[in-house]
């Protein structure tokens, strides 16, 4: 593989903080690489030192000549007053070039398909904006992608179409992928190596994330064996240096100072806490339940006479589209808002505690200092029969003392959401509502709320887009459709196929709205005899496009029996293959409507 990047003593410090110190590494074509470690560590960073957005202080970076390399940012400099199109294909391309162009026709239908097309930037929502940005970069051709945090802004299935796109999008062995993300789905669908970015190095791991994990674990498993090794001698060397003031006096100086480094590198004794075994309220049979609930926004429907039971230890993962309703439904659950008609019942003994996307519960907070807004809640809590201060418990969720001190405003997005999960599950609720609670935390915080949550004793309504999420912590899975809460007993791969069902089932039924519609007009108007010439013409444009279904389905046969023959264990043939199937599938709907009026013109 030829090297495309390669960055050799990258030193990069801020104020308070050295990011990287040293780091020597290589972007080469077919890489497909994730960057994972804590927040603040510097993923984002060494994204933008890679795409040369940014200087490091010390080192070089050398770039293949000519590299084309797409760069997507947490922030994005789109302008307000572009439409759609304007904004990701540019104001100098025409509509029939890029709606010809099989890729960037891809990319609007995977990710921008519920915009309309003349909607200003100006005018979309955060997610929505994000999107566009995301679709900017992919519609165009690149030699290296570097994607910070793509799956902001996406659901469930527009995260499955990136996957998807990204293993498609290069012929085998060509173009590279970096991509920073929390979405550990993604990490193991995407990526073939990892980086771990963590205390100034760039350390790299073969295989996607689930490979990640199982060396990260062994790697600490090596290392407690060494620790142990070290403590053995540790005290055999401090027993011996205690046996009694005349024998020290005697000791060889050097004995004395290899037990002294023995002694100095030896981390503090942490104390791991298990707020599992925390007691929750009493919660009685009856927990929630909906009977023939409706509620819409003007002409958006988000229930529609829907029922719904949820039962003592139900754990329960709420999926739907981007703006469906789930946030809604949460909502009306724990009555902060109140349905159109219908009944939502709670049972007496229910005591609920929310986690929501804008933590609008650290509101009053925010100009207090962490410390002093806990002293606001009981001085101390029993868990597993041991009292701890709730500044103890923050502890253990990643907060040191002198983030305790600081004010509730100038915490970080992921120490905001931190703080508010202790602050949830300490009021002991028994029916928990999570809100995207992984938004802002790293993978090892993630982790770490997932062993937190998996047996937490209380009920659980979860809406998250992270999948990995989603099926570790939730037992049972419930899509909002059509204004229905609908069971998924095959958890998010049915819900994936419902989705991709209705939409088929939809364009069919807008097809069909536009034949009749276009019939009626004919029918209204007085029929024009075609000349003699252009019957011919039409003939042969009817004939071209028949045959170019023909080879499009043929080309399908052929890839779809490829594939099945292909070695399953070589993923870049297979995905090449993929690729094609799914790019000759993207010209069929156009080339059938074509078929469809020039057959009726010629009947």
């Amino acid at each position: 593989m030829s090297s495309l990047i390669s960055a050799e003593g990258i030193c990069l410090d801020y104020p308070t903080k050295t990011i990287f110190s040293d780091v020597s590494l290589g972007l080469a074509d077919g890489d497909r690489i994730g960057v994972v470690g804590r927040n603040g560590d510097g993923k984002s960073s060494l994204l933008k030192v890679l795409s040369q957005t940014m200087e490091p202080d010390a080192g070089t970076i050398a770039r293949r000549n000519g590299l084309r390399v797409g760069m997507l940012g947490q922030t994005d400099s789109l302008t307000d007053e572009d439409d759609i199109v304007t904004a990701v294909v540019g104001a100098r391309v025409a509509e029939h070039e890029w709606a010809g162009d099989p890729r960037i026709r891809g990319v609007m239908q995977g990710l921008l398909s519920d915009i309309p097309r003349d909607r200003l930037v100006g005018q979309l929502s955060g997610g929505q904006r994000r999107r566009v940005d995301l679709a900017r970069v992919l519609v165009r051709d690149w030699d290296v992608i570097m994607l910070d945090e793509p799956t902001n802004g996406l659901d469930i299935r527009g995260i499955q179409w990136l996957a998807d796109h990204l293993n498609h999008r290069w012929p085998r062995g060509t173009g590279a992928l970096l991509v920073v993300t929390h979405d550990r789905w993604f990490l193991d669908e995407v990526c073939q190596n990892m980086w771990e970015v963590h205390d100034g190095v760039v350390e790299p791991f073969e295989g996607g994330y689930s490979a990640y994990i199982l060396q990260r674990v062994e790697r600490e498993r090596q290392a407690r064996v060494v620790a142990e090794r070290r403590n053995n001698l540790m005290r055999r060397e401090l027993a011996w240096l205690s046996r009694g003031a005349r024998a020290r006096s005697s000791k060889p100086k050097f004995h004395v100072e290899a037990a002294k480094a023995l002694i100095a590198d030896v981390p503090p004794r942490e104390e791991v806490i298990d707020l599992r075994r925390s007691e929750v309220s009493r919660l009685g049979n009856d927990v929630i339940e909906l009977k023939n609930v409706s509620k819409r926004f003007g002409d958006h429907v988000v229930l529609d006479h829907a029922d719904w039971i949820c039962g003592r230890g139900d754990r329960i993962g709420i999926l739907g589209e981007n703006g469906v309703g789930k946030s809604t439904l949460l909502d009306l659950i724990c009555g902060k808002q109140q349905p159109d008609s219908g009944r939502v019942k709670i049972g007496k003994t229910v005591k609920f505690a929310t986690l929501s996307q804008q933590l609008t519960e650290l509101a009053p907070f925010e100009t207090d200092m962490v410390q002093t807004m806990l002293n606001r809640y009981k001085s101390y809590y029993v868990i597993d029969g041991k009292e701890y201060t709730p500044g103890q418990l923050l502890q253990q969720l990643g907060f040191n003392r002198k983030q305790l001190r600081s004010r509730v405003c100038e915490l970080s997005g992921g120490q905001r959401r931190r703080l508010q999960l202790m602050l949830t599950l300490i009021d002991k609720p028994n029916v928990l509502i999570l809100d995207e609670p992984g938004n802002d935390l790293d993978t090892d915080m993630l982790s770490a709320m997932e062993e937190l949550l998996e047996t937490w004793p209380a009920v659980m309504l979860l809406v998250t887009h992270d999948r990995y999420l989603m099926e570790r912590v939730t037992s049972d899975q419930y899509a909002l459709l059509d204004g229905k809460i609908r069971h998924c007993p095959g958890g998010v791969d049915e819900y994936l196929e419902l989705i991709e069902k209705r939409r088929h089932e939809r364009h069919m039924a807008s097809r069909e709205e536009r034949r009749e519609e276009k019939a009626a007009r004919e029918q209204a108007q007085p029929a024009v005899e075609l000349s003699r010439a252009e019957r011919h013409e039409l003939k042969l444009r009817f004939g071209a496009v028949q045959r170019k279904l023909e080879e499009l389905s043929s080309l399908i046969e052929d890839r779809n029996a490829q594939m099945v023959a292909a070695d399953p264990s070589d993923y870049q043939a297979l995905g090449a293959l993929a690729q094609e199937v799914e790019e000759a599938k993207a010209q069929i709907p156009a080339l059938e409507d074509e078929w469809l009026e020039l057959s009726e013109k010629l009947s």
